[in-house]
C-alpha cells in the first residue's frame, strides 16, 4: 500500500484551513482514509499541526506588544471606560522577584571566562576528572557570583526605593507641581483661562510655554460642575511626537451639543511643571503610553570595552589551553583512555585562564569608583554604575546637551546700541538717568491712557537727542514681548475659592515674570532696572510704571509671535500718539543674542485697512500662512530703527577651557539640543565649541530625497567647517543617506544638532557607535537627555536646575560641567591604564604556573599529575600574591596636574595600546620564559627528594611574582610597599604550617636559600635590564613629563 505522507499532511492542512478544527471533531467519518492512510495517521498529523499552530500562537502572544488605540475618556465617569490602560507608575528597575537571579546569572555567564569556570568547577564532581579539592574551584567562583549578586541587589533596591517614592505621590489640584500623566487642560484658577508650564524635563527647554484651558469647561460657574456635565474627550492614539496632538471635546447635555477641537496648546504632558496658578485636567494617557515614557529608552546593561577585550583574550587563552592539552595527549601516544587524559590536562592547565581575573577587576572597579567619589576637586560626584570606570579613558565622541549643561539658561542684558552710541553693563546708570529725566519732564501728560486719533505724522524730521532716542528705545523694549508679571498670593489665603479677589502683594519684591523665552524676561528685567517697569498684563492691555510711579496703559491690538520662519516677533499697541508698531528681529553676533528693534506709527485709517486684510487672510482655507505672512510683511516697510540689544546666555563655569581641553585630548564634541537653530548656533560660538574664525555650514531645511542629495553635495565641498543641522533635516538625511551623512559629519571638528527630540538624541548616539565603532559619552541634565545618556557607552548626568532625572539615570553624576575634565583626564585615564596592567598581570600569574605545570608533566612522561595541590594553589592566588597585584590600582604614570596640563596624553588611550594582542603576547613570552626557568632550575638544582623541587620552585615563583609587581609599578605608593612585605611575611610565616608540602628541615638551610635566590635572579634580572634599556632609548610619552 502506497503511503504519501507529505501529500497527506498537505491535504490535512487544506482541510483545516477550509473547515477548521471542527471538521475533524464533528465529522470524523467523512475522513476515513486519505491517500490510503488510516484515520489515526490523519488525526495524528492534525494534532502535530495543531500543536505547532498553538505554540506559534503562544509565542506571538508573548512577543506582541499591545496595540495603541485612540480612546474616549468621560469626565468623572471612569466606569464608562471600556478598555484597560497601563498603570500610571514609573519603573526603572531592571528585574523583578522572579527574573532577578536568572537575569544576574545570565549577565555573568554570557562572559566566556565565567562560563568556562562554571564548566570546570562542575567537572570536579566527576571522580575520574577530579584534580584537587572542590573548594579550590568553587570558592573563587562562588565569591565572584556572591559579590555580583549582592551589588546588583543593592542597586536594584535603590532603584525600587526611588520608584516607590515617585509613585506614592498623590495629586488633587496641580499647583507648581510636576504633572504625573498626560492630560487635557480643563480649568485653571487664572482669570485669563491660560497658564504657563515648564517643559525642561520633556524637551530640554526651560522657556515657559503658554497653555490654554478648554473654553467650555473654563466657563463653568463652579469647579464642581465638571462632574455634573455629560461630556467626554476623544484623544488620538499615543504617539512619540511631543509637539502635536489631535482630539475633540464634546458636551452632550447642552443644546446644541458643544464640539470643540483640541490641539497641543490644550495639553499638559507628563513631567512638565505647572508654573502659574492651579490647573485641573482629565487624564488621557498613563504609564508607558505617556509622551515622556515613549521618548525614553529602556536602560541597558553596559559592558566596558576593556571587559570585551579581556573576554577576547580569554578565548585566545582557551584555544592555547586546548592546543597544549592536545599536544600532551599526542606526545603520550593516545594510549589508554586518552579522552580522559585530555580532560585531565584541560583541568591541569585551567589556571591559564585565572578566575581571579574577574575578582581583581571587579574589586579594582570598586576602588576606582571610591577614588572618584572621594576626590575633593570634583565634589558631589557619584558613581552609579561601578562596572565601567575604564570607559572614561577610551572616549572619542562627547555628545552634550546645551541648556543647563553648557549654559545656565540665565539671560543677562549686556549691550544697548543706538547707532552712534553704545552702552554696556558699566554705563547702564546713564540710561537710567536719561529715563528718569525724560519721564519727569513729561509727567504732566504721561499718565493719560486716552489715545489721540490724529497723530502728527507730517511734521518735519529733526535730529532727535540722545535722551529722546533712549526713551523711545527703552519704551519699545518694554512693550514688544510676551512677558506676564505674576504676583504670589499672601500666605494664609485659601485656595479653594476660584477667581476670588485674593489678597495679593503688588510690591516689586513679590513680582516675577513669566514668558515663553528667557530672552524676553531678561529684556523686561533690564527695563525695570533702568526705571520702566511692567506691572500688569492681560490679553488686551499692559501697564508700565514710570520712575515717578505713574501708570501708563497700552492697549494690545495685535501680537505676532516669534517663528523660526519669520525670525521676529511684533506687537501693535494703541498709545497716546496713535497706533504704535514694534518689530524685533533675531540675529546672533559674537555670541550675543541680538535683537533689532524698530517702530512704525500708523493712523487709525491705516490700521483699519491692515486689520481687515489681516482678518481676511486668517479666514483663508488655502495657503493661509503665506497670505497672513504677506499682510504682516506689508507693515515692515519704512520703519524707524530704534536700537540693537545684546543679551548673553550665561555659560556654566569654565565651559570654554573645559571644551578646549577635551578637544586637545582628541575628543570630538557634538551638541544635541531641543532649542532653536539660532540659539544653538549662538551658544556654540560663545562657548568656543565653534571658534570665531571657523566656518559654519548651516544645513538648509530639506524634506525630500532630492533636496537632501543636493545639500549633502554642497556640504561635501566644504572643508574644516562646523555643521549645524536641524532635527527635521537630520531625519530626512538619515532616511535616505545615512552612511554618507554620518561619514561627512564625523569629519567635522564640531557638530550642532538643534530641535532634536529625546529619541533623536539616542538615535544619533547609536549611529556613531554603529558607523565608527568608537566609544561615546553623553552628558545632560534634563529628563529629555535620559535616552541619550542610557544609549551611550558612558552616560554622565548633571544635577542641576532641571531636576535629578538625568543624574539618577546616568552612570556617573556630577554637579558642574567643568568636572568632566578631571573625570576623564585623570580618573578615566588612570582607571583604564590600571585595569589594563592589572588584567594582564593576573593572566601572567596564571600563565607562569601553567607553563611550570607543562614543563613538569613533560619531564615526568607526560603524566596528568598536578605540580601543586590544595592550599598551595589557593594561597598562590590569594594571600601570597593578591595584595601586591591588587596594589597596581594605585599606580599612576603621571601626576593629576600633569594629566590636566597635557590632555594630549589622553589621546594615546583611544588607540588601545595599553591592552592589545601585542602587549598580551609580550606577557605570554615573559610567562613562558619565567615559568621555564623556574621549573627547569628547580629540577636541575634539587638533590634527592621530589618535595625539594616543590619547595624550591614554589618559593622562587612567589618571589618572582613580587619582583614582577615591583617591575611593573611606575609610581610607588606606601600601600604598595606594605602589600609587598605583607605578602612576603604571610608566605614565610605559613612555611611552618606547610609540612604536608615542604620539608621544614630543608627550607631552613643555606642551600635552599641560594638555590631559590639564583633561580629568582635568572628569571627576573634580564627583564629589569630590558626595561632599563627600553626607557633609555625609547621612552614613553609620559616619561618626558615626569622629570
Amino acid at each position: 500500500m502506497q503511503r504519501n505522507t507529505p501529500l497527506a499532511c498537505k491535504i490535512v492542512k487544506q482541510i483545516y484551513t477550509v473547515y477548521g478544527k471542527a471538521a475533524f471533531l464533528s465529522k470524523p467519518s467523512v475522513f476515513i482514509c486519505v491517500n490510503n492512510l488510516p484515520l489515526w495517521i490523519v488525526l495524528a498529523s492534525f494534532r502535530l499541526i495543531d500543536c505547532i499552530i498553538c505554540s506559534d500562537w503562544l509565542i506571538n502572544i508573548c512577543r506582541r506588544k499591545k496595540e495603541l488605540k485612540a480612546r474616549t475618556v468621560w469626565l468623572g465617569c471612569p466606569e464608562k471606560c471600556e478598555e484597560k490602560y497601563p498603570k500610571n507608575a514609573i519603573k526603572n528597575q531592571k528585574y523583578n522577584v522572579f527574573t532577578f537571579i536568572p537575569g544576574v546569572l545570565y549577565e555573568q555567564f554570557k562572559f566566556f571566562l565565567n562560563l568556562y569556570f562554571l564548566v570546570v568547577s562542575c567537572s570536579q564532581f566527576v571522580p575520574a576528572l577530579k584534580i584537587g579539592y572542590l573548594y579550590t574551584y568553587w570558592a573563587p567562583l562562588g565569591f565572584v557570583l556572591t559579590v555580583t549578586v549582592v551589588r546588583e541587589a543593592v542597586d536594584e533596591f535603590r532603584r525600587y526605593k526611588r520608584d516607590k517614592e515617585m509613585n506614592s505621590q498623590l495629586y488633587s489640584k496641580l499647583t507648581n507641581q510636576r504633572i504625573p500623566s498626560d492630560m487635557v487642560f480643563l480649568r485653571t484658577s487664572e482669570k485669563t483661562g491660560s497658564c504657563f508650564i515648564r517643559t525642561d524635563q520633556l524637551d530640554g527647554e526651560t522657556d515657559w510655554k503658554l497653555k490654554v484651558a478648554v473654553s467650555c469647561t473654563q466657563r463653568l460657574p463652579a469647579l464642581g460642575d465638571l462632574f455634573s456635565i455629560n461630556a467626554y474627550v476623544y484623544a488620538q492614539k499615543p504617539q512619540l511626537d511631543i509637539h502635536s496632538f489631535e482630539g475633540t471635546f464634546t458636551r452632550e447635555d447642552s443644546d446644541p451639543t458643544v464640539h470643540e477641537s483640541l490641539s497641543i496648546e490644550n495639553t499638559l504632558w507628563a513631567s512638565t511643571v505647572v508654573a502659574s496658578g492651579t490647573v485641573i485636567g482629565v487624564v488621557i494617557y498613563t504609564g508607558k503610553e505617556t509622551r515622556s515614557v515613549m521618548n525614553t529608552s529602556n536602560p541597558k546593561n553596559k559592558v566596558g570595552l576593556l571587559d570585551l577585550e579581556l573576554n577576547q583574550l580569554t578565548k585566545a587563552l582557551f584555544l592555547a589551553l586546548v592546543a597544549l592539552s592536545v599536544v600532551m595527549v599526542t606526545l603520550q601516544g593516545f594510549v589508554g583512555p586518552w579522552y580522559r587524559n585530555l580532560f585531565r590536562f584541560l583541568l591541569l592547565f585551567s589556571y591559564i585562564i585565572p578566575i581571579s581575573l574577574r575578582v581583581n577587576l571587579d574589586m579594582g572597579k570598586a576602588a576606582y569608583g571610591w577614588m572618584i567619589m572621594k576626590d575633593d576637586n570634583i565634589p558631589g560626584t557619584v558613581v552609579r554604575t561601578s562596572t565601567i570606570p575604564e570607559e572614561l579613558g577610551r572616549l572619542v565622541y562627547l555628545l552634550t546637551d546645551k541648556t543647563g549643561t553648557l549654559t545656565q539658561n540665565e539671560m543677562v542684558f549686556k549691550r544697548l546700541h543706538l547707532g552712534t552710541v553704545s552702552y554696556g553693563t558699566d554705563t547702564m546708570d546713564e540710561i537710567q538717568s536719561h529715563i528718569i529725566n525724560s519721564y519727569s519732564q513729561n509727567s504732566g501728560n504721561s499718565t493719560s491712557s486716552t489715545p489721540s486719533r490724529k497723530p502728527q505724522l507730517s511734521a518735519p524730521k529733526v535730529r532727535k537727542s540722545v535722551s529722546s532716542r533712549i526713551h523711545e528705545a527703552v519704551k519699545a523694549i518694554a512693550l514688544c514681548h510676551n512677558v506676564t508679571p505674576v504676583y504670589e498670593s499672601r500666605a494664609g489665603v485659601s485656595g479653594e475659592t476660584e477667581y476670588a479677589e485674593v489678597d495679593q502683594d503688588f510690591s516689586d519684591e513679590n513680582r516675577t515674570y513669566q514668558a515663553s523665552s528667557p530672552d524676553e524676561v531678561a529684556l523686561v528685567q533690564w527695563t525695570e532696572s533702568v526705571g520702566l517697569t511692567l506691572v500688569n498684563r492681560d490679553l488686551t492691555s499692559m501697564q508700565l510704571k514710570t520712575p515717578g510711579g505713574h501708570i501708563l496703559t497700552y492697549y494690545i491690538l495685535q501680537i505676532f509671535p516669534f517663528t523660526s520662519e519669520s525670525k521676529r516677533m511684533g506687537i501693535i499697541v494703541r498709545v497716546i500718539l496713535g497706533v504704535f508698531w514694534v518689530l524685533c528681529g533675531n540675529m546672533a553676533r559674537e555670541g550675543l543674542r541680538t535683537l533689532v528693534v524698530a517702530k512704525k506709527s500708523l493712523t487709525e485709517e491705516q490700521y483699519q485697512d491692515f486689520e481687515s486684510r489681516y482678518n481676511q487672510a486668517k479666514l483663508s482655507i488655502h495657503d493661509r500662512n503665506l497670505k497672513v505672512a504677506a499682510v504682516v510683511e506689508s507693515l515692515e516697510r519704512e520703519m524707524e530703527l530704534l536700537c540693537l540689544t545684546g543679551v548673553e546666555d550665561q555659560l556654566q563655569a569654565d565651559v570654554r577651557p573645559t571644551l578646549e581641553m577635551l578637544r586637545n585630548a582628541g575628543i570630538k564634541i557634538w551638541m544635541l539640543t531641543g532649542d532653536k537653530l539660532e540659539t544653538a548656533t549662538c551658544i556654540a560660538k560663545s562657548s568656543h565649541l565653534v571658534s570665531r574664525t571657523q566656518d559654519v555650514h548651516i544645513f538648509r531645511p530639506v524634506t525630500t530625497r532630492g533636496e537632501a542629495h543636493l545639500e549633502l553635495n554642497a556640504f561635501r565641498r566644504k572643508h574644516d567647517c562646523a555643521l549645524v543641522v536641524s532635527g527635521d533635516s537630520l531625519e530626512v538625511c538619515l532616511k535616505y543617506y545615512e552612511h554618507e551623512f554620518v561619514e561627512l559629519a564625523c569629519q567635522c571638528p564640531a557638530v550642532v544638532c538643534c530641535r532634536c527630540s529625546p529619541t533623536q538624541k539616542a538615535h544619533i548616539v547609536k549611529l556613531l557607535q554603529h558607523h565608527t565603532g568608537k566609544r561615546t559619552c553623553a552628558i545632560g541634565d534634563g529628563g529629555n537627555d535620559v535616552s541619550m545618556i542610557q544609549a551611550a557607552d558612558c552616560g554622565i548626568g548633571i544635577e542641576g536646575k532641571e531636576g535629578k532625572q538625568a543624574s539618577l539615570a546616568a552612570d556617573f553624576s556630577i554637579t558642574q560641567f567643568k568636572h568632566i575634565g578631571r573625570l576623564l583626564m585623570v580618573h578615566g585615564r588612570n582607571s583604564y591604564k590600571r585595569s589594563a596592567a592589572l588584567g594582564q598581570f593576573v593572566m601572567h600569574r596564571g600563565l607562569i604556573i601553567s607553563t611550570m605545570q607543562a614543563v613538569f608533566s613533560s619531564v615526568f612522561y607526560f603524566a596528568s599529575v598536578p605540580l601543586y595541590q590544595g592550599f598551595l594553589m589557593v594561597g598562590y592566588a590569594t594571600i601570597y600574591t593578591m595584595f601586591p597585584v591588587f596594589s597596581l590600582v594605585l599606580d599612576q604614570d603621571v601626576k593629576p596636574e600633569m594629566a590636566l596640563l597635557y590632555p594630549e596624553l589622553y589621546k594615546d588611550l583611544t588607540k588601545g595600546r595599553s591592552l592589545s594582542f601585542k602587549t598580551f603576547l609580550i606577557w605570554v613570552l615573559i610567562s613562558i620564559y619565567q615559568g621555564g626557568i623556574l621549573m627547569y632550575g628547580a629540577l636541575l638544582l634539587f638533590e634527592s627528594e621530589f618535595v625539594h623541587v616543590v619547595a624550591i620552585s614554589f618559593t622562587a615563583l612567589i618571589l618572582t611574582e613580587l619582583l614582577m609587581v615591583a617591575l611593573t609599578i611606575r609610581t610607588w605608593h606606601w600601600l604598595m610597599v606594605v602589600a609587598e612585605f605583607l605578602s612576603l611575611g604571610c608566605y614565610v610565616a605559613s612555611l611552618a604550617f606547610l609540612n604536608e608540602y615542604f620539608d621544614v628541615a630543608f627550607i631552613t638551610t643555606v642551600t635552599f636559600l641560594w638555590k631559590v635566590s639564583a633561580i629568582t635572579v635568572v628569571s627576573c634580572l634580564p627583564l629589569y635590564i630590558i626595561k632599563y634599556l627600553k626607557r633609555k632609548f625609547s621612552p614613553p610619552s609620559y616619561s618626558k613629563l615626569t622629570s
